[in-house]
């Protein structure tokens, strides 16, 4: 249990050190939205792992792809096709996929954008594919970029003899600077007369403190706040000025209001981060843990020499219930994060005990903390 102590304690004497951060840590400008692309696709180059005729979109898709590079494909059977399937192309070395990416706010036509590629056919591996140019669509169904290139996939797919091992995912992959941005998306940033800035925690105090900030260096009511999360800013009408401003707005310091209590508890890794504002109110807990172990002895009953008896397998069974001797705690009115990792520690609870003991504490109104299970 010592992981445990050592990993709470870390955790409480980093958060009691408060620092002051940058604005531009805290905010996001509104006009610097990204916007999310989709498109569809081909991958070849795949080794035999790829859809092949059984997909027939996928054989459309290369079909329609190849007509328009001037390749007909009428007629009678070609290279592409099986005599067991005529008509099909059958393609082992291409897969139809999804093409998706991120539109930075202010990209312009020209810069590259990341692309992420994933299968939605019978490919059972993407490793060392080629993407073919792809259009990438926003959600008006205009087309802001152009993707193609190689892929980088990590998932390892290998099969031999009847045995098969998954690494990974190696059906979805992803190429750096694979998209260029043909379209500029319109933003209201050099229209507006007020810039807005976006808390990304909602907190009246953060906004309250960044709006005093702002309006303490450069005037009375060149900082509004509109809610818990977006800030109006009186910006320079010259482009730009505007920026400048904004570049000293961002490299501001200000302390941030202290967060929520909260204790986040993932149940399948048995991971549980605790806020270092998690207060408990006065509660006995008592921690106990019963182990049943049964083992099983097989033996062979033997009749006596000369007898009618039969020789029967005989299965003696021994059965011990334990359960562990541990002491119950108690919390006083306003412990905090230190005590009840020290109390938790006292009783040797594992990860899966630790969550049982919080989950008891919630539900019976004595953790006074936001419970986050995930």
């Amino acid at each position: 249990m010592k992981s445990w102590h050592a990993l709470f304690l870390a955790l409480s004497l980093s958060s009691a050190s408060a620092m002051a951060d940058r604005i531009k840590d805290l905010t996001s400008v509104a006009a610097m939205r990204s916007n999310q692309l989709i498109g569809y696709g081909l991958v070849v180059g795949l080794n035999g792992t790829g859809d092949g005729s059984d997909v027939s979109f996928t054989a459309q898709s290369m079909k329609t792809l190849l007509n328009r590079l001037g390749v007909s494909l009428e007629g009678p059977l070609s290279d592409f096709e099986t005599a067991s399937s005529s008509g099909k192309i059958d393609i082992k070395n291409a897969a139809a996929v999804m093409v998706t990416a991120e539109l930075p706010g202010f990209a312009k036509p020209g810069q590259k954008i990341d692309v992420n590629v994933s299968a939605i056919g019978k490919a059972s591996n993407l490793r060392g594919g080629t993407l073919l140019l792809s259009s990438l669509r926003g959600v008006d169904g205009e087309i802001y970029a152009l993707a193609q290139g190689n892929l980088s996939a990590t998932g390892i797919d290998a099969a031999a003899g009847g045995s098969k091992v998954v690494v990974g995912v190696p059906t979805a992959g992803r190429i750096p600077g694979g998209a260029s941005v043909e379209r500029v998306v319109d933003t209201p940033f050099d229209k507006a007369e007020r810039v807005v800035l976006n808390v990304r925690e909602s907190d009246f105090t953060t906004t309250t403190v960044i709006v005093n900030a702002i309006n303490n260096r450069f005037g009375a009511d060149v900082a509004r706040a509109l809610d818990g999360v977006s800030i109006s800013l009186q910006a320079p009408q010259d482009l730009s000025q505007r920026v400048s401003f904004l570049s000293m707005v961002e490299n501001m310091d200000v302390q941030p209001g202290e967060p929520p209590a909260r204790v986040v508890i993932n149940a399948r890794t048995g991971t549980v981060v605790i806020s270092r504002n998690v207060r408990v109110t006065a509660a006995a807990v008592s921690h106990g843990s019963i182990s049943v172990a049964i083992s099983a002895t097989n033996e062979v009953s033997q009749p006596s020499p000369f007898s009618q008896g039969v020789t029967t397998p005989v299965q003696d069974a021994e059965i011990k219930v334990t359960e562990a001797n541990k002491p119950m705690f108690l919390f006083t009115p306003g412990v905090d994060l230190r005590q009840i990792v020290d109390a938790v520690n006292q009783v040797g609870a594992s990860p899966s005990s630790l969550i049982a003991i919080l989950e008891a504490l919630k539900s019976s109104g004595s953790l006074r903390a936001e419970l986050v299970v995930i």
